[in-house]
């Protein structure tokens, strides 16, 4: 069987030679872009918006180059992502988009409209068959995806505090999915709180869409509703003193299968193209509204039509990579108590798990993990 072909190029630029994007344009247009029939045809470009008070995410020129791209190729490009299931500035369409046009993405910016791909209350799905899904029979997706004739994928590659990295599995299989769709995928597992260990800082009920978290003013400690609580994992991140603890340690695995499944709705069936991009690597997801360090150096970008290798060939160059100083990572390293898992993911979050993931991808034939890396 032949390869998978990524294509990869650097950050480097020369005085008065090509910027970045037209770095990116060219990446493109090299690994194939032209070859999808984009003719009069509307075409998805799904990225991360990024939360207010988060700066890592993509800058919004990035953006414009592929929707540059796809207007010379006869496309109607939008931009798209779908409502988030926690609060935040994107849990409806229009502090989404509010949110979007602070963080620098308008029409006049990025070239094209930007929607929100799950409609004004997230609730705008369509439910989309998994060929071959073991955990989900049918993905919720936000229509406006599905609407589109072709599928494009512009990730942020980076750090997660669930799944290890954020690529573009993640991008698409849980940005697609709508709200009814991203709590199906986190669903599998449930924290509990350890008393001694909560300091009633109450930070974790702040991130809790569900009313999964409940105060007792009498003890000054948090305790989890459990029928209400979805295990999405946001009050994890949201807890500085190791207080919340998922009952289920194969939740991260169950979450990452359910992406790959969802990835697979998405893009089974319609032509398909991806891009991602090794820069401003934060150890957390861009859904934070904050974002720390970068843990590995700005590396490059990547395409290609197959959107696993794309991703395999993400995580083998992070983990050629040397740790950056003062990250979470290099702080980890240095600790003489810190077990070492030769893993710069699961070294600098331990409870994070992504091989799982890949491995499912692979298993239900979103793609191969066999790839040929062309260098521009």
């Amino acid at each position: 069987m032949e390869k998978s072909k990524v294509y990869f190029t650097d950050f480097h630029t020369i005085a008065f030679g090509d910027s970045l994007p037209t770095k990116l344009k060219k990446l493109i247009k090299k690994a194939g872009i032209a070859d999808l029939d984009m003719d009069g045809k509307f075409v998805a470009i799904k990225m991360h918006f990024g939360e207010l008070g988060n700066i890592s995410y993509l800058r919004p020129n990035y953006a414009k180059a592929v929707a540059d791209v796809v207007k010379e190729l006869g496309g109607k490009p939008f931009l798209t992502d779908c409502n988030t299931m926690y609060p935040g500035s994107r849990k409806n369409a229009l502090e989404h988009l509010e949110c979007a046009w602070e963080n620098g993405f308008t029409p006049l910016s990025v070239g094209c409209p930007v929607i929100i791909g799950d409609g004004l209350k997230g609730t705008d799905d369509i439910e989309v068959p998994v060929q071959g899904g073991e955990y989900v029979k049918a993905a919720k997706i936000g229509r406006a995806i599905m609407d589109a004739d072709v599928f494009i994928s512009l990730t942020h590659f980076k750090g997660h505090e669930m799944t290890g990295f954020g690529g573009t599995i993640k991008n698409i299989g849980m940005g697609c999915g709508s709200r009814a769709g991203k709590t199906e995928q986190h669903c599998s597992g449930k924290p509990h709180i350890e008393e001694s260990l909560c300091r009633g800082c109450r930070r974790c009920q702040k991130e809790c869409a569900n009313g999964g978290l409940v105060f007792d003013e009498s003890t000054k400690k948090m305790h989890v509703n459990q029928d209400n609580c979805v295990g999405c994992g946001r009050c994890l991140g949201a807890c500085n003193f190791d207080a919340i603890i998922f009952d289920n340690n194969n939740a991260n695995e169950l979450l990452n299968c359910r992406m790959a499944e969802y990835t697979k709705a998405v893009v089974d069936g319609r032509p398909n193209f991806h891009i991602s991009l090794i820069v401003d690597v934060s150890p957390n997801c861009d859904c934070h509204g904050e974002n720390d360090v970068p843990i590995l150096p700005n590396i490059g970008m990547f395409a290609s039509f197959d959107p696993l290798a794309l991703d395999q060939a993400c995580v083998d160059a992070c983990m050629a990579a040397q740790p950056m100083p003062g990250s979470q990572l290099a702080k980890h390293l240095a600790d003489p108590n810190f077990h070492d898992h030769h893993d710069h993911f699961t070294n600098s979050t331990p409870e994070s798990e992504w091989k799982s993931c890949l491995e499912h991808a692979e298993k239900i034939g979103l793609g191969s993990r066999d790839y040929e890396l062309i260098k521009m």
